[in-house]
């Protein structure tokens, strides 16, 4: 039966994961909350550690001068280009919490300001162009980017003008020590735990020879080391595992493929974006697709998206692990009034807690001064009375009372990084009909701050 493993896990400070190809079954409380599912769905724990949070080396932002004015909220989000299936579910999570803030009484008794822009991908300057003109009409938090290469690209100019980058897909290690003057947060957890779900549903699956193809650029090559490293610590030696990386943007990737066929491995793992279409389409060619071997994405490739880009059936069986929240049917409902056309919810719930998250801090710091919602924006997540709407949070913003937001994604807890200290990984798997199956489970993981 096709089914989504519940994994649970700790991340704590600095080991690995071990002993991962144990199963077992859902418990009957984990089944309530998700939603359940039809026959026994495979359960898996693990406790695993890592290290991933620069502590109080971390840069912190300094407050500016107070601002009154109303708070403008940017996208920089993929309208086009190669993560462009990943704008929808976004672009609707922006939108829609803009609205819960406004209804609730805005920011500062004004309303909030949404200015959208497309971030494009690494093969066009879309996302330079598209800051420039929001950070020259005063927008003081701009929500993304989705591709953790074109946020590097941006990352400087953003902070240097004192505005707040908030992304809700990044999940590069690289940012989690960058040196962002503490302007720079994501919603996403970072890859090093991604890789630690990845390598153990490969383990769990039995493979034994391993091999990664990977785009190359910054997520690309950091999940695929970091898979890799799990995947040794897990017990596969390093002469069983290849690591092709391959560039994104080429014509064809038969020389790729070739190489993975003549490494004959029992499970593939393939990193990418939409380029994973024709990567897949050509594996299912020489025989070493889902039909024929184990094959594992990714939350770049994990959506509907890619299953309408390929032949019938080809993706059957194609398991992956994705950042994702169980964020319940009455939001998706309230996302697809947003936008009726979504068919994915990947990081809607992401982007939706980025706006609600920034304007609580606005809220705390009495200002719209982008230095000054950043400042806030880490204590707004832990260590305060619970809340898990703006409304709710709203009048306690306004009291002076510390307050605790867990949004629609769950519990946050931001470390001082500025990223989450708690993540929820789904396992997904294609169906017969290269549709994914209904989520029901989540992985959770905790790391120390």
């Amino acid at each position: 039966m096709s089914h989504r493993y519940l994994l649970r896990g700790t991340i704590a400070a600095a080991v690995s994961v071990m002993a991962i190809a144990g199963c077992s079954s859902d418990d009957s409380d984990d089944t309530a909350t998700t939603g359940g599912a039809t026959g026994a769905s495979a359960s898996s724990s693990t406790e695993a550690t890592t290290n991933t949070d620069c502590g109080e080396n971390a840069d912190k932002a300094t407050p500016g001068p107070v601002s009154t004015a109303p708070l403008k909220i940017g996208t920089l989000l993929p309208a086009t280009g190669s993560l462009a299936f990943l704008g929808p579910p976004e672009f609707a999570g922006v939108k829609l919490a803009v609205q819960d803030v406004n209804t609730a009484g805005g920011v500062l008794d004004q309303p909030v300001q949404q200015i959208d822009g497309d971030s494009g991908d690494t093969t066009t300057d879309t996302a330079n162009a598209t800051v420039d003109r929001e950070l020259a009409a005063g927008t003081q938090v701009i929500v993304g980017a989705a591709s953790s290469s074109v946020s590097l690209k941006v990352i400087d100019k953003i902070s240097n003008a004192g505005a707040v980058m908030f992304s809700p897909a990044n999940t590069s290690d690289e940012f989690t020590c960058y040196a962002d003057k503490g302007q720079y947060f994501r919603t996403a957890p970072a890859d090093t735990l991604q890789a630690q779900a990845l390598a153990q549903v490969m383990a769990e699956g039995g493979v034994q020879r391993v091999a990664i193809l990977a785009m190359n650029d910054p997520y690309g090559t950091g999940l695929a080391k970091n898979t890799v490293s799990d995947l040794e610590a897990a017990g596969i030696p390093a002469d069983q595992i290849k690591t092709i990386i391959y560039d994104p943007n080429a014509q064809s990737f038969n020389a790729e493929v070739d190489q993975v066929k003549n490494f004959n491995p029992d499970g593939i793992a393939v990193i990418g974006f939409e380029e994973s279409a024709k990567i897949i389409t050509r594996m299912n060619e020489v025989k070493i697709g889902p039909k024929d071997k184990l094959v594992f994405g990714v939350d770049g490739n994990m959506g509907n998206a890619l299953g309408e880009s390929v032949g019938p059936g080809i993706l059957e069986g194609m398991k992956g692990t994705t950042p994702l929240t169980n964020v319940g049917p009455q939001f998706e409902a309230r996302l697809k009034s947003a936008d009726p056309a979504l068919i994915d919810f990947n990081y809607a719930g992401e982007s939706y807690d980025a706006v609600v998250i920034s304007a609580l801090a606005a809220e705390v710091a009495k200002s719209t001064n982008g230095r000054s919602i950043a400042a806030n924006i880490n204590a707004v997540t832990e260590g305060g009375t619970k809340c898990k709407t703006y409304q709710e949070c709203l009048p306690l913003a306004k009291a002076g009372t510390d307050l605790d937001y867990d949004g629609v994604t769950g519990e946050l807890a931001f470390v001082t990084a500025g990223e989450p200290s708690v993540g929820s990984y789904g396992v997904l798997e294609f169906d017969g009909s290269n549709k994914l199956i209904t989520p029901v489970a989540d992985y959770k993981v905790v790391k120390g701050n």
